[in-house]
């Protein structure tokens, strides 16, 4: 039996029963779970309802709640955005008119679902048949079925023309090949950072982009800004600071937030939903440290909107290599994280651990960046007490010295 026709059986009453039964699985007791239920069910299935009660709740990390309704590959769950990034793509997708739109390498339908709940009428197209089979099933168990057409054809062969809108999403992972990666639901492959090795590779998916009225291509983050076209906007995405993609949006220029602005450098922090799009400032002036640290969030860091940042804030870099930005009064900024800061001081192991000692510190975040040090070895060697006061430490370098900084974070100062 094929992986298909294994999928197929998991839509079967059979498989259905299986996987309500598996809703609350505790991995840790899958073996004798598969023991009890293949005294009553073939094998195959339950390795396969098996399996995917091991994605669902893998995916609900992406998903929430509704993942329990959905269907998985390995690569899926990898690969698959977040609901709340494809929300707010969907969303701005849907402001900028488009009403048609063609998902290329759609995967198990992430995307086409939440461009759907915009009121998007979706053609969602990839070559591997059971990613397909996923994306019908997701449309059909989230009542979206309506609106989402799936295909199951080479994207680079697809027709896209009258559709308001492309959107491409790359294989960016080598995929499962083998059967233990499948059972255990874990992608065999690695991340890959090279724009052209993406399946398909970046540049096509730019060719297609300026072939439609407009266009959205998701990619990695950490995309080198040399490789961005300029005839784009790029947005850096974060949701709860964690950056989790760069979209190339291709459109004609227009007056409002939504429109896409050539050459553009956006960084968009969710859940919130502030965007901030760049103003091709050059990096501000490296000074001495103030009252007050701002910590950038990390789409603007990936946008070089860091001196967008200390703009508003009215600060500086403490270092010209460094991204953090420090300034003399508070000013409240979505952008970035502040700190009140209480010490500046020459990294010294020693010096810390008297330290915090003598200001009964028993609990200690501790960041880094430009410092070779690392957080966790630092902890072990502070052996930090029992004491009920806290404390952000900052390894980081100032003109060039490694330095520590303590403080607090500005929410917790009264």
């Amino acid at each position: 039996m094929n992986d298909l026709d294994t999928f197929s059986d998991l839509l079967a009453p059979e498989g259905q029963a299986l996987l309500d039964e598996l809703r609350d699985h505790d991995p840790s007791d899958e073996l004798a779970a598969a023991t009890r239920l293949r005294r009553d069910h073939p094998a195959a299935l339950v390795s396969a309802a098996l399996g995917q009660a091991q994605l669902r709740q893998r995916a609900a990390a992406k998903f929430g709640a509704e993942a329990g309704r959905m269907y998985f590959t390995p690569n899926g769950v990898e690969q698959s955005t977040r609901a709340a990034v494809a929300a707010h793509r969907a969303a701005r997708l849907a402001a900028l008119g488009v009403r048609t739109l063609a998902d290329l390498c759609c995967g198990i339908g992430g995307d086409a679902l939440a461009l759907a709940r915009a009121g998007i009428r979706v053609l969602a197209v990839d070559r591997d048949p059971l990613a397909c089979a996923a994306a019908r099933a997701n449309a059909e168990a989230l009542g979206l079925a309506e609106l989402i057409e799936v295909r199951c054809a080479d994207v680079t062969e697809v027709d896209t023309a009258g559709y308001d809108a492309v959107f491409v999403d790359p294989a960016r992972r080598g995929k499962a090949t083998t059967k233990e990666a499948a059972r255990s639901g874990r992608a065999t492959g690695g991340r890959i950072f090279d724009p052209e090795a993406y399946s398909p590779p970046l540049s096509w998916a730019v060719e297609a982009a300026r072939t439609a009225p407009c266009a959205a291509l998701k990619i990695a983050p950490g995309v080198p800004h040399e490789a961005l076209p300029e005839d784009a906007e790029t947005e850096w995405i974060s949701d709860g600071g964690d950056v989790k993609e760069a979209v190339v949006w291709f459109g004609a220029a227009r007056d409002g937030a939504a429109r896409p602005t050539p050459g553009g450098r956006r960084a968009t922090l969710l859940p919130a939903g502030d965007s901030l799009l760049g103003a091709g400032l050059p990096d501000p002036e490296p000074g001495p440290v103030g009252d007050w640290l701002y910590e950038p969030d990390g789409a603007v860091i990936r946008a070089h909107l860091v001196a967008d940042v200390a703009r508003q804030i009215d600060g500086r870099l403490i270092d010209p290599t460094i991204a953090y930005l420090t300034a003399d009064r508070l000013t409240e900024t979505p952008y970035a994280t502040a700190y009140a800061i209480t010490d500046v001081l020459p990294f010294h192991v020693k010096k810390l651990k008297a330290l915090l000692r003598e200001r009964e510190v028993g609990i200690a975040v501790i960041k880094k960046r430009g410092s070779a040090v690392e957080p966790e070895e630092l902890r072990k060697k502070l052996k930090l007490g029992g004491g009920r006061k806290s404390c952000t430490i900052f390894l980081t370098r100032v003109d060039g010295a490694p330095t520590m900084l303590l403080g607090h974070p500005a929410a917790d100062v009264s």
